[in-house]
């Protein structure tokens, strides 16, 4: 896990208790490296959760950086979480890492999850 900092406060402390089955189509991505998949109505905005190639890592699909809403939601794009494009600020965030991009400023990194996999189930919880 990376050093998530505890006083970025924009993201609620939501329990989180999931499992993805990776014979299921729609996370068959996370059976190859880089392959960011989003799961909805998890966390604060969902999941994503990647194959690093040497493991798994699951971040909150929201950006900690702004207050929770519409701008906060973050879209997949490659091994980078980024801020919608019809947003005024532009976010972009390490999908390995979890860690800010392009913008020094940014002081909070994903909200990381715990994953572990067992047999072809990924747990991710907190």
């Amino acid at each position: 896990m990376n050093n998530y900092d505890r006083n970025c406060n924009f993201l609620l402390n939501i329990g989180i208790q999931a499992s993805l089955n990776l014979n299921l189509a729609q996370y068959n991505g996370l059976n190859f490296s880089n392959q960011p998949v989003y799961v909805p109505n998890e966390g604060n905005a969902g999941l994503i959760v990647n194959n690093t190639g040497t493991g798994y890592v699951a971040f909150d699909a929201a950006d900690p950086n702004i207050p929770f809403g519409e701008c906060s939601i973050l879209d997949i794009e490659g091994i980078e979480a980024v801020s919608p494009v019809n947003c005024e600020q532009s976010n972009r965030y390490n999908l390995l890492t979890g860690q800010p991009m392009q913008n020094p400023e940014l002081r909070c990194s994903l909200k990381p999850y715990f994953v572990e996999r067992i047999g072809n189930e990924l747990f991710i919880s907190n």
